[in-house]
């Protein structure tokens, strides 16, 4: 399956090159950490997650991608991009475009 092991690679990039990965909830965590991701931030208040980030040169923004998912993808991308961090889209897109993955909960089980 072609599609795995393209998203084993860029969750590895991810993982090599030490990008925190913010995800909505528990489950989003739970699922990365089984792939070996160490920096996952869980959601919370836009402010106090931008305060915790604004320093990072580069974020993974890996929230669902359903609508709720592309809102708080839409503020945190424009919040972040304004204070000079660069978004690192490669697995988000990847998931949208070549799967039918929406949530990152179920990563796991596709995979699988």
């Amino acid at each position: 399956m072609e599609e795995s092991h393209e998203i084993f690679e860029h969750i590895q990039d991810i993982i090599d090159r030490n990008i925190p990965v913010v995800v909505e909830g528990k489950k989003d965590r739970k699922a990365l950490e089984e792939f070996g991701v160490k920096r996952i931030i869980e959601k919370d208040a836009y402010y106090k997650l931008v305060d915790k980030l604004q320093n990072e040169k580069e974020v993974s923004l890996l929230v669902d991608l359903d609508k709720e998912g592309k809102k708080i993808y839409a503020r945190l991308n424009d919040e972040l991009s304004r204070r000079g961090v660069r978004i690192n889209n490669k697995l988000r897109h990847f998931l949208f475009r070549e799967t039918k993955i929406r949530q990152i909960e179920g990563l796991t089980r596709y995979m699988q």
